[in-house]
């Protein structure tokens, strides 16, 4: 808890673009003195924040940023995700975009604030953070402070958790991310006869750029079904994933998306993205007047060495046989072979739910190590 003279804080709500430019701009402030943490493109952030997004489409949010005098010190978002309410019905509503300096009197305006929004939208309880929904960046981070995060990951400081538990929040969920050495992998043996056993029927391919508006429906489909009772879980609207396809194969060679299909119909699939992260660490946000350049060359020519799988799934009707872990191993090879031909050497895989034993069992028999932590909380209003 900092122990400096407490200074006023004032709230004010984002509400055009000049206020949306400080509110993105604040974490540069909290992590100035922070190694580990990799400054997000501004113009990503800013397409994120955008109107336009199609998350928007579905949900109604609020943002602000704290002051102390006249300087930007922290900020926080609140979400109502309709989606989420239709599904759920539970009068839950979300925070998000969390950063503020070591001060608890920063901390409990803003949580007051988005609190107080989501009270008067008839919400009961609060969640997050999601930034901005579930399908996207969550958690606070609480373990594996001494690496860089990995591309559409969250960073924090080490004092986030107990300022947000202050504000009288408690653990709702509880995240890992897994580290895979490809180096190390293998298929197990008994994996690696059933795959054999059902080589006529099984077949793996990469992601088709002729038919790649349905081959994104394939994707859409398959993780809905396979996701669909996860916690909390919102499913992606055909615009949200038709626009995160276009966005990651503007990064990712073809071979980086792999589907898999039993007789011919789509059973699984998993994509992977090269570290971004890796790639702009030196950037400061900005692409403008040489980080376009820097940018290319480095994933195009360099490759980076890391990389992460952002989305994964196998359908429902198979996670209980033995064709679930099969398929899982089948697109997850082929996805290590394509690696391999880049240079790449270690693999981000998560989130995954620390109570989903299933994946994490599939990702720890082929080597993974949980090497980050990431805590999600709760507050009833």
């Amino acid at each position: 808890m900092n122990s400096q003279v407490a200074r006023k804080v004032d709230v004010m709500e984002v509400t055009d673009k000049r206020a949306l430019k400080k509110f993105i701009r604040v974490p540069w402030a909290i992590y100035k003195d922070d190694p580990i943490l990799i400054p997000p493109l501004l113009i990503e952030r800013k397409e994120a924040l955008s109107s336009k997004h199609p998350y928007f489409k579905h949900a109604n949010w609020k943002a602000w940023v704290a002051f102390q005098g006249d300087k930007p010190v922290g900020r926080i978002s609140a979400q109502i995700d309709d989606l989420h309410q239709q599904r759920y019905n539970n009068k839950t509503g979300f925070f998000g975009l969390i950063e503020a300096p070591e001060d608890d009197a920063v901390f409990s305006a803003l949580f007051e604030t988005a609190e107080n929004w989501l009270r008067g939208q008839g919400m009961e309880q609060i969640v997050g953070p999601f930034n901005l929904g579930i399908n996207q960046e969550v958690g606070i981070l609480t373990e594996g402070f001494d690496t860089p995060p990995c591309v559409m990951t969250s960073h924090s400081p080490r004092y986030y958790g107990a300022s947000i538990e202050r504000c009288g929040y408690q653990k709702a969920q509880e995240l890992l991310a897994y580290e895979l050495d490809i180096h190390t992998y293998v298929t197990p043996s008994t994996k690696q006869e059933l795959i054999e056993r059902t080589a006529g029927r099984i077949k793996v391919r990469q992601l088709n750029r002729k038919t790649m508006e349905a081959d994104f429906e394939v994707m859409r489909d398959v993780f809905n079904d396979a996701w669909q009772d996860n916690w909390n879980f919102v499913p992606f609207t055909r615009e949200e994933f038709r626009a995160i396809g276009k966005e990651m194969l503007m990064l990712l060679p073809k071979d980086f998306i792999q589907i898999a299909e039993i007789d011919g119909q789509a059973a699984a699939f998993v994509t992977l993205l090269p570290n971004l992260n890796e790639a702009i660490a030196d950037l400061d946000g900005r692409l403008l007047p040489f980080g376009w350049a820097k940018l290319l060359w480095r994933l195009k020519i360099r490759h980076p060495h890391t990389a992460r799988v952002p989305l994964m799934g196998v359908k429902q009707e198979f996670q209980h046989s033995r064709l679930g872990p099969t398929l899982a191993f089948l697109v997850i090879d082929a996805v290590r072979k394509a690696l391999h031909a880049r240079g790449v050497t270690n693999v981000e895989m998560g989130w995954i739910l620390e109570d989903n034993e299933g994946m994490r069992n599939i990702i720890e028999t082929i080597g993974g190590e949980a090497y980050k932590r990431y805590r999600l909380y709760e507050k009833s209003l």
